[in-house]
């Protein structure tokens, strides 16, 4: 963007934020206060956080080249028995936006989890620099980083399904910063993250012209949050942060707490629990999301703020705060278990067609369609009338060493685009799989169309040939089919009833041809069946966007 919008886009924020501190009576005791926790007064361990996680971004996923579109498949959980994925998949991101969503997330959050944990040491009798854990620095610049990682790492081994992104640790820091400062951490997550990536878009598109368009096919909005990682970050910063509250003896007001969980829970979609039926369909249940996010907020405000004298007649020195620490344990438990026998099994032996695809360093790139979905687990479960038994349908990627079965782009994208790429690599290299769609409509049916790919530095190979496509016109009492070839052309069919009359080759462009004694003229991408000085438009090539 030019220098003059940067300018008043840093410049507004800057003075607007300058008038706010020096008319702020108390800016010297909020000064001394971050003194007091923090080294220096910043957040060194969430700088450290931010840089790890954008030096992952730019030189493991390839995008200080790629920018908009890193190398994302090697780097998702996609099993235990491929642990590079696991490790890497808490760090990694599926694209700019994603990074900068979850950066910004981090860097409004991760300040109040620095500043309630501290720099320096808050037990008694303890003193800065007379040990190692107790240094200031080594605590900034070492411990809190070291935490983050950890807890990255925890979220990536028991999220369910190949994961990728920082979001569970951002959900992590919200759960920590919840239990010691509510308000300010709904503030923080629903406000702070909406300014820095308007400021951030603000400066990379200064003006935008918009107009009326359509857009391609893609998931509901809720069936793209990965749900279930969430949680499962929020309950681990929640139980941390309760284990640091009972150490300090430290308590938010209940109804704070309380309004503050569903405040952040409802905006963040955590009730959003949702099921994929196969082939681009979901189905979403809220009022069971939004009865947990009411009993999640329920425990939680029991388990910091209650007290710990023992249950009346219960004959035990069990108190409600146990109970409910005990119920949130519970409750990550069942969140991370599902994902431990699911993440053990390689992918499902399952048929998937690899004879007409692309190999690229172990990758194997096909188009199918209405295959099961292998990475679902392959013992049939079914809840709700739900089932686990789902079918998939686009351009797949399989890797068996790294246990990978994707989807990489769906039928529907493919058909609305014509064309989409694949990327491929690994540590240290990627690669290009470019999938495109070519087809013939015919007027009143449907559409015949082939699927070729085509590898970095290698021919086109074509992989998938679709069901004829039927014209509504009768044509001289015969009926006239497009068929897309197992060659990767196309063809002209007449038939009268069930019975084959004739099939020659689609004219190329502005030619012609005679089938069944049915003369068919080309011009360009549209095809017209032509008897007695009539005609009649049968068939015109597919368009997209």
């Amino acid at each position: 963007m030019s220098s003059p919008w940067v300018a008043v886009v840093v410049g507004a924020l800057v003075a607007s934020a300058a008038v706010a501190w020096f008319t702020d009576g108390r800016r010297r005791q909020l000064h001394d206060r971050l003194r007091s926790r923090l080294l220096l007064g910043v957040p060194w361990g969430t700088l450290v956080s931010v840089a790890f996680v954008l030096a992952v971004y730019l030189l493991v996923q390839g995008g200080v080249d790629h920018w908009n579109n890193p190398v994302t498949l090697p780097f998702r959980a996609w099993s235990y028995l491929y642990p590079l994925g696991v490790v890497t998949a808490p760090f990694s991101h599926g694209g700019p936006g994603h990074l900068l969503g979850n950066l910004a997330g981090t860097l409004v959050l991760a300040p109040i989890v620095e500043y309630a944990w501290g720099h320096y040491p808050s037990e008694r009798g303890a003193a800065s620099f007379s040990s190692l854990r107790t240094n200031p620095y080594v605590r900034a610049f070492v411990v809190f980083p070291a935490a983050v990682v950890a807890v990255g790492l925890l979220t990536g081994a028991f999220a369910l399904g190949p994961v990728i992104g920082f979001s569970g640790v951002v959900f992590a820091f919200a759960g920590f910063a919840l239990v010691h400062y509510p308000l300010t951490t709904v503030v923080a997550a629903l406000g702070g993250q909406a300014v820095l990536q308007r400021t951030y878009r603000a400066l990379l598109d200064p003006v935008l012209t918009g107009s009326v368009s359509a857009s391609g096919p893609s998931a509901p909005w809720w069936a793209q949050i990965a749900i279930q990682g969430h949680a499962l970050g929020l309950l681990i910063g929640i139980l941390i942060g309760v284990a640091v509250a009972r150490r300090r003896d430290r308590s938010p007001s209940p109804t704070r707490l309380w309004a503050a969980v569903v405040a952040f829970s409802v905006p963040q979609g955590l009730w959003a629990v949702y099921w994929f039926r196969g082939n681009g369909e979901y189905v979403l249940y809220q009022a069971l999301g939004l009865a947990l996010v009411a009993g999640l907020a329920v425990i939680v405000t029991v388990a910091v703020t209650a007290s710990e004298r023992p249950l009346p007649r219960s004959g035990s020195d069990l108190s409600r705060r146990r109970v409910a620490a005990a119920v949130l344990l519970v409750s990550l438990a069942a969140l991370a278990g599902p994902a431990v026998p699911t993440n053990a099994m390689t992918v499902d032996d399952g048929a998937t067609p690899t004879e007409d695809a692309v190999t690229v360093n172990g990758y194997t790139v096909t188009y199918a369609e209405d295959v099961r979905n292998r990475m679902i687990p392959a013992v049939d479960v079914s809840l709700f009338g739900e089932s686990t038994n789902v079918t998939t349908s686009g351009v797949i990627v399989v890797n068996d060493d790294r246990h990978i079965w994707t989807q990489a782009a769906s039928k529907q994208a493919l058909a609305y685009d014509g064309f989409e790429r694949i990327r491929l690599g690994g540590v240290g290299w990627d690669s290009t799989v470019d999938a495109r769609r070519v087809g013939w409509s015919a007027v009143g049916g449907g559409t015949a169309y082939n699927v070729w790919l085509r590898a970095d530095g290698a021919a086109p190979e074509h992989v998938f040939n679709s069901s004829p496509a039927n014209a509504e016109p009768r044509v001289g009492g015969t009926n006239v089919s497009v068929v897309a070839t197992e060659r990767g052309g196309f063809a002209l069919r007449v038939t009268e009833g069930d019975r084959l009359l004739a099939r020659e080759p689609m004219p190329s462009a502005n030619g012609s041809v005679t089938v069944a004694g049915v003369a068919f003229a080309r011009d360009d991408d549209a095809l017209f069946a032509v008897a007695n000085g009539t005609r009649v438009r049968v068939a015109e090539r597919e368009g997209f966007r």
